[in-house]
């Protein structure tokens, strides 16, 4: 799944570090933490590597 939000891939791509141990899981806060703990790593992977050009920032949750 493409992330929606600049920020949702951002948070996606910490989620990952952390997966992989790049990251400590300690570090993680908001989403990304609740996105490593729910997502595998495939998951993370397709959604950190969507392209940032053309999104924006936030989505509002209407």
């Amino acid at each position: 799944m493409p992330a929606k939000s600049a920020a949702q891939q951002k948070a996606a791509g910490a989620a990952l570090a952390a997966k992989r141990g790049d990251l400590k899981k300690s570090e993680l806060r908001g989403a990304s933490k609740s996105m490593e703990k729910s997502m595998s790593e495939r998951e993370l992977e397709k959604m950190a590597s969507t392209s940032r050009k053309g999104k924006p920032e936030h989505v509002s949750k209407h």
